[in-house]
């Protein structure tokens, strides 16, 4: 059995009720539902929630909410790893079937592409690969990254590739933070995502927007507008 999992706690500060906020004519969240029941890619998609609201929501969109997420894991400083494998633990003593791969989907992910999620599927389901996620390049070589000094100057994070030709740097690549599909043993062992037994799935930079600030927000109805435009 394939299991999505979407995060969707209720105590965003910087955008208040960021995960149900009304992005271009729905709840944000229900892009990432949406994509996932698109995929065809699960038996079941459940939102790990403290908030009722937002679990209304969701069951609204077509997902389940079958647990109320523990407040120790809805603050500020929990990470997804723990909040993934709590919702499979839950869901394991509730379950007689078998549980075989978990797809951590984003709320906040309204440029997902339910191609993006089969594709990680395909790629999960080979022996050697724990996990499967979204990428996407950084657009200036982070080799010749800047900072602000102490003092309020400019110095280079790698100063000896001042004169370096761009075309003559690695690429660098970014998680694209839509998902994250991953065996259930991984998820459970705490096992790295970002780390060699992980297969990329490349997303050109005008699909991808992290949404952090209301600035991140409007970026991306933009961006969406745009593609739906094209």
């Amino acid at each position: 059995m394939n299991i999505a999992i979407i995060p969707a706690r209720g105590g965003s500060k910087r955008i208040p009720k960021k995960n149900i906020k009304d992005f271009c004519g729905k709840p944000i969240i229900a892009w990432s539902i949406e994509a996932a029941l698109d995929s065809n890619c699960f038996d079941r998609i459940i939102v790990s929630t403290d908030d009722m609201e937002i679990a209304e929501i969701a069951t609204r969109y077509g997902a389940e909410v079958p647990f109320i997420r523990k407040p120790e894991l809805s603050d500020d400083y929990t990470g997804t790893q723990p909040v993934i494998a709590d919702a499979i633990d839950q869901l394991k003593t509730q379950m007689k079937s078998k549980l075989d791969l978990v797809c951590c989907i984003y709320a906040t992910a309204p440029l997902i592409c339910k191609d993006d999620i089969a594709l990680g599927y395909k790629y999960v389901q080979q022996r050697n690969i724990d996990f499967a996620f979204t990428i996407t390049e950084f657009p200036y070589p982070i080799q010749r990254a800047l900072k602000i000094t102490a003092k309020n100057k400019v110095a280079m994070f790698q100063p000896e590739h001042g004169k370096s030709r761009s075309q003559d740097l690695e690429q660098a690549w970014h998680d694209a933070g839509q998902f994250y599909w991953g065996r259930v043993d991984a998820w459970l062992a705490g096992k790295p995502m970002f780390g060699p037994t992980s297969m990329p799935i490349k997303l050109p930079r005008y699909r991808v927007q992290d949404i952090d600030t209301l600035d991140d927000w409007v970026r991306a109805e933009l961006m969406y507008k745009a593609m739906q435009h094209q």
